[in-house]
C-alpha cells in the first residue's frame, strides 16, 4: 500500500537540500501515517537522513518550546544541515543503545510491570504487607535494609585488602589510596598507636581490631606546616564509607578497578537477593511472594498470574498479563523481571522500548528505529513487523533504518540510498513500493530478487575443539565439538544460549580464541582508521623526511596541532540557556594543523589533505608498501569509503567490527569468533562478508558466527543449532552438522524458517 503526497500538504515529511555528513542536498517527501524503510549499503546516508536529520531536528524544536530554565536540562541539538524541513511531528527514537541505568533498574521497573504487581499483593496478598510501596525494592518502606534493595552485597576482603607478612612501611595495605606515603597512610602508620615495621601478623589482637575497626578519638598528623588532629577511623568503616556507601557504579574507572581487587560481592545474607524486607517477602499469592514472581521467566509468571481469579484483583492480573504477553510479542519471554537493565544487550533494549510505546495512548508521532531486527531469530522478526504496523495503525509515522529481507518487504514506502558508501553515497536512488524496489536494479533491489540457496559443497573438518559440560546460565551439561578448519555457525532463537555456549564458555576452555565483536574500541576521542591501523606514524615520518623536520610537527596531538582549537579542527562555545554552537575553527578551517605544519607538503598535498583521504585513494597515493598493505586491509573488508582521518567514535557496530577484522586479517592458525557480524550490514556487504569468512578459512584459520541471518546459516560448512525455545526452555543442542541436514532437524526454529527462506526465493530442498 502507498501513499499519495497529494492528498494534503501537511501528509508528507518534506525535506529540501539536506546535507548532514555525506547527504549530497538530498530533497524528500516521506508519506506520513505509513511504515516507510530506509535502505542502502553500510555508509550510504541512512543514517544521516533519519537519525542526523528527521530525528534531531524535531527533538531540537520541541526542546524549543519548553522554557529556558527546563531547556538547559534537556539534552541539546545542532540545527541539521538542511534548507528545508516541514511538517514534522514529535519523534520518538527507539535505538539500539544500551538502556543503561544502575543496579536498581530492572526489566519490571522498565516495563513498568513491578508497579502492577506491587498494587496486586498489596490487595490480594497475605498478610498484607501494607500499600504498594510496602513491596518496592527502591523505596525504604519495602527495601532490605542490610542492602538497602540492591539484592547483593560488597564486602572488603581483607585476604585480598592486606600482606599480613609486610609492614605499614612496607606496604600492607593493598589499595593505591593507602600506599605509603599518601595522607591515609600518614593516619595509620604515623599515629603513634602502632609499630609502622612491624608486620600485621604479629599485632597483638587489641591492635588489629584497632587498627581494622577503631574510632571515637583523634590522632596527630604530621604535615608540611604544622602537626594537625585528626579523627581516627579504622581501615574497614573508613573504605567502605569512601568506596563502598554510594555503590561501585558512582566510582570513576581507575578507582573502581582498584576496588573491585579486593572486595567480594556475593548475594545479600539477609533477603537472599530478593531486594525486600522480610514483611514483603511474607506476603503471598497461592504460595508465592512478589520476588517469586519477579524472578520467573515472562512465560512462565503469564499462567501464573492468569490463574488469580478474586474479582477485586482479576483486572489487575489481567493488567499484568496484557504487559507480559507485550514481551512475549517481541521474543523476550525468556526475560525475567528482576533481570537488571543494564545486562540485555541493545536489540533487547529496543525491544523494551517498543513494548513500552506500544501501550501508550499518543497518536500522530513519529517512530523512529535503527535496525529493530537485530538480535531477533527470523521466527520473531515477523512478529517484529506486525509491531511496527500496529504503531502506524494507531495513527503513527514509522521511519525504519532496516536491512533485514523480511522488514524491507513489509514496508508501505522504501527510501533507498546509495549508490555506494560514504562519499560515493548521500543520494535517493530509489523511493517508492517494495516491489518496485525488485525492478529497480540498486544494490537493494538486486539483494531482494537474488536470495541463495544452499551452498553445496561443504569443507571438510581438520579437527575438533571440544566443549565439555557447559552448564552456564541456562545450557544444560552441554558437551558438544566444534570442527577446526571450516566455517562454522551457531544458530538459535534469541536467548537459547548461542552467545553463552561460544563467547563465554568456549572461550574460555579454550583461551587462545579471538573474540571480534561489535563493541567500542577502547581508543581516545581523537582515534582515527589511521592510528587504529598504525599508519599514522609511518606517514608522519614521510612527511618529516621530505620537509627535514620533526615527525611531532605532523601531529594534531602534539606540537603540529592548531593552537587555536588544540587539534579537534572545531569550537564549542557554550551559550549557557542557549543551546551549544559548535563551529569550524576559523584559524585552521577545521583542518586541525597549525600553520606550520600545513606549510609542508608530501607530492603536493599537506598532512591535512593526506587525513582527508579515503583509504582507497590514500591506497594509490602512497608508494611505501606497509602503508599500502596497512590500507589494503581496509579496502579488503568494504571499508575502503573511510577517510584517514575521521574519528573512531562516528563509526557504526559493523564498522567498528570490520575494523578489528581488518586487524587481524592477516593471521594465520587462529579461531575467530563473531557475535552477529551481519549486524549493521547491508545484505549486499554480508556477501563480501562472508568471502571474508572464506579468506580466513582458506588461510588455515578457524572460524565460528554466532548469527540469525539464514544467508549466513546457507553459506556455513557446519551448523550447531541450540534451542528449542528460550532461557529455561533452551540451553539444548537440537542438530550438530552440515546445513542441508538442518532443514528436517526436529523440533528446530532455525530449520523450520530455513526451509520457509529456500521454498519463498524457488529453491528446491536437497535430495
Amino acid at each position: 500500500m502507498t501513499h499519495d503526497p497529494s492528498a494534503h500538504p501537511g501528509d508528507v515529511i518534506v525535506l529540501g537540500g539536506a546535507r548532514q555528513n555525506n547527504l549530497k542536498n538530498v530533497d524528500l517527501r516521506i508519506p506520513k501515517h505509513r511504515l516507510t524503510v530506509f535502505t542502502g549499503v553500510s555508509g550510504s546516508g541512512k543514517s544521516s537522513m533519519v537519525f542526523g536529520t528527521i530525528a534531531v531536528e524535531s527533538q531540537r524544536q520541541l526542546n524549543e518550546t519548553f522554557p529556558w530554565f527546563i531547556r538547559n536540562r534537556l539534552p541539546r541539538y545542532e540545527r541539521p544541515d538542511a534548507e528545508v524541513i516541514e511538517n514534522l511531528s514529535t519523534a520518538v527514537v527507539i535505538d539500539q543503545r544500551p538502556v543503561g541505568g544502575n543496579a536498581r533498574s530492572t526489566v519490571g521497573t522498565m516495563t513498568e510491570i513491578n508497579p502492577i504487581l506491587r498494587v496486586l499483593f498489596s490487595r490480594h496478598g497475605r498478610p498484607s504487607a501494607g500499600p504498594s510501596h510496602a513491596y518496592s525494592f527502591n523505596d525504604p518502606r519495602g527495601m532490605c535494609e542490610e542492602c538497602e534493595g540492591l539484592g547483593s552485597t560488597v564486602r572488603v576482603d581483607l585476604g585480598r585488602l592486606l600482606d599480613e607478612d609486610k609492614s605499614l612501611n612496607e606496604g600492607a595495605i593493598r589499595f593505591p589510596a593507602f600506599a605509603p606515603g599518601t595522607f591515609l597512610w600518614q593516619l595509620y602508620a604515623e599515629s603513634g598507636l602502632f609499630d609502622p615495621d612491624l608486620p600485621i601478623r604479629e599485632f597483638s589482637d587489641a591492635d588489629r581490631e584497632l587498627l581494622l575497626y577503631g574510632s571515637g578519638f583523634t590522632v596527630d598528623r604530621t604535615g608540611r606546616n604544622g602537626v594537625y588532629k585528626n579523627a581516627y577511623e579504622g581501615i574497614v568503616p573508613r573504605f567502605e564509607r569512601r568506596y563502598l556507601k554510594d555503590g561501585l557504579d558512582g566510582l570513576k574507572a581507575r578507582d573502581r578497578t582498584a576496588v573491585e581487587q579486593v572486595v567480594v560481592e556475593g548475594p545479600c545474607p539477609v533477603c537472599g537477593g530478593s531486594r525486600l524486607n522480610r514483611a514483603a517477602l511474607d506476603s503471598r499469592i497461592d504460595g508465592d511472594n512478589i520476588a517469586d514472581y519477579a524472578a520467573l521467566e515472562v512465560g512462565e509468571l503469564i499462567p501464573r498470574l492468569a490463574r488469580i481469579e478474586a474479582p477485586a484483583v482479576r483486572p489487575v492480573a489481567e493488567a499484568a498479563v496484557a504487559a507480559l504477553r507485550g514481551l512475549e510479542a517481541v521474543g523476550l519471554g525468556y526475560l525475567s523481571l528482576d533481570r537488571e537493565t543494564s545486562t540485555l544487550s541493545g536489540g533487547e533494549a529496543q525491544r523494551l522500548k517498543l513494548v513500552r510505546h506500544l501501550r501508550s495512548s499518543l497518536a500522530d508521532l513519529t517512530y523512529i528505529f535503527d535496525e529493530p531486527s537485530v538480535g531477533l531469530h527470523p521466527r520473531d522478526v515477523r512478529r517484529m513487523t506486525g509491531l511496527l504496523r500496529a504503531l502506524r495503525d494507531k495513527g503513527n509515522t514509522v521511519l525504519v533504518v532496516e536491512h533485514d529481507r523480511a522488514v524491507i518487504e513489509s514496508a508501505d514506502h522504501v527510501v533507498d540510498m546509495g549508490p555506494g558508501a560514504g562519499g560515493d553515497g548521500g543520494q535517493v536512488i530509489y523511493e517508492g513500493t517494495v516491489e518496485g524496489l525488485r525492478r529497480a536494479g540498486t544494490p537493494t533491489g538486486r539483494s531482494l530478487l537474488t536470495v541463495p540457496g544452499l551452498k553445496g559443497e561443504y569443507r571438510t573438518p581438520t579437527g575438533t575443539l571440544p566443549i565439555r559440560n557447559a552448564g552456564l546460565h541456562n545450557l544444560r551439561d552441554i558437551t558438544v565439538g566444534v570442527p577446526t578448519g571450516v566455517l562454522t555457525c551457531v544458530t538459535g532463537v534469541a536467548g537459547s544460549g548461542k552467545s553463552t555456549l561460544i563467547s563465554k564458555v568456549f572461550t574460555a576452555q579454550h583461551p587462545e580464541t579471538v573474540v571480534v565483536d561489535q563493541s567500542a574500541i577502547g581508543v581516545s576521542t581523537r582515534s582515527t582508521p589511521a592510528t587504529y591501523l598504525d599508519v599514522m606514524d609511518a606517514v608522519r615520518r614521510l612527511f618529516a623526511r621530505t620537509s627535514d623536520t620533526d615527525p611531532g610537527l605532523f601531529s594534531f596531538n602534539s606540537t603540529g596541532a592548531c593552537p587555536e582549537c588544540q587539534g579537534r579542527g572545531y569550537i564549542e562555545t557554550d551559550l549557557a540557556f542557549l543551546d551549544p554552537v559548535t563551529t569550524v575553527c576559523e584559524r585552521c578551517a577545521g583542518r586541525r594543523y597549525n600553520e606550520e605544519a600545513l606549510r609542508h607538503t608530501l607530492q603536493g598535498r599537506t598532512i591535512a589533505d593526506v587525513l582527508a583521504m579515503t583509504a582507497e585513494d590514500a591506497h594509490g597515493f602512497f608508494d611505501d608498501a606497509r602503508i599500502r598493505s596497512r590500507l589494503s586491509l581496509l579496502r579488503e573488508v568494504g571499508l575502503g569509503y573511510l577517510t584517514l582521518g575521521q574519528p573512531l567514535s562516528t563509526l557504526s557496530g559493523g564498522e567498528r567490527q570490520r575494523l578489528k577484522l581488518a586487524h587481524r586479517l592477516r593471521d594465520r592458525g587462529v579461531v575467530y569468533v563473531f557475535d552477529e557480524p551481519t549486524t549493521g550490514l547491508h545484505m549486499a556487504d554480508s556477501r563480501r562478508l562472508l568471502r571474508l569468512f572464506d579468506r580466513l578459512v582458506d588461510g588455515g584459520n578457524t572460524v565460528i558466527v554466532i548469527e540469525h541471518d539464514l544467508d549466513v546459516v546457507k553459506y556455513a560448512d557446519w551448523v550447531i543449532d541450540l534451542g528449542p525455545e528460550a532461557g529455561r526452555h533452551g540451553g539444548r543442542v537440537l542438530y550438530e552438522g552440515r546445513p542441508d541436514g538442518l532443514l528436517t532437524a526436529e523440533g528446530s526454529h532455525t530449520g523450520r524458517c530455513l526451509a520457509e527462506d529456500l521454498r519463498r526465493a524457488g529453491h528446491s530442498a536437497p535430495k
